[in-house]
């Protein structure tokens, strides 16, 4: 696939303007749009930038990170703290952003959002109120691993590191969780799935398949 050098300023510019002129498919009033990538891809940064520019095009958003639905530390620890397998299949909560997340946002639905559950610093529920997402308004779902969650995104893109940036740009205290994207490279192939592909080797120099 031939990538097209850019700045992360005008990709989301490209971006926000893709999702002001699409309609969802399924006839829902919300887009949903997911940010697929490693943390250390910071796919929350660019989830954030299209969200600052949809709300210059006078488009209401919403950003939420998955990191906000981990599951509580009995669960997701239950195997160690560095089990690559209870990452892949344990650590967030898939079955709390379906039914808090993209529920509400179902055709015929509320548009009333969770934004979080679950803080992993106090292992404790957030407690934070729900926000409304008007009709017209755009979901902007960010995290790892999220391809493979048949998650009904309008729109998808993944921030792709090479196998030596994503060692090098992962903190070393983190590097247990590589197999786990190693294997979902293997199953789900992000890059080939993905709507828009966005290459982050350099953080400074990204490119995209446009």
């Amino acid at each position: 696939m031939r990538l097209e050098a850019i700045t992360w300023e005008r990709l989301a510019e490209r971006l926000a303007d893709r999702l002001a002129g699409v309609e969802p498919a399924d006839g829902t009033a919300w887009q949903r749009v997911g940010f697929d990538g490693a943390p250390a891809a910071r796919p929350g940064d660019l989830a954030a930038r299209v969200g600052e520019a949809l709300r210059v095009r006078g488009r209401p958003s919403l950003v939420i990170g998955t990191e906000g639905f981990l599951r509580p530390a009995s669960l997701r620890l239950e195997h160690g703290r560095r089990d690559a397998e209870s990452y892949y299949n344990g650590w967030f909560d898939t079955g709390a952003l379906w039914r808090e997340v993209f529920g509400p946002l179902d055709p015929g639905g509320s548009g009333r959002v969770l934004p979080d559950l679950w803080d992993p610093a106090t292992d404790r529920a957030t407690r934070s109120p729900y926000v409304q997402l008007p009709p017209g308004g755009i979901l902007l779902l960010h995290g790892p691993l999220l391809l493979r969650h048949w998650f009904p995104f309008d729109l998808t893109v993944h921030l792709l590191l090479s196998p030596g940036a994503l060692r090098r740009r992962t903190p070393e205290a983190d590097h247990w969780t590589l197999p786990a994207f190693e294997r979902y490279e293997a199953e789900t192939d992000p890059a080939g799935t993905a709507d828009v592909l966005v290459r982050a080797d350099d953080p400074r120099h990204p490119a995209w398949s446009g």
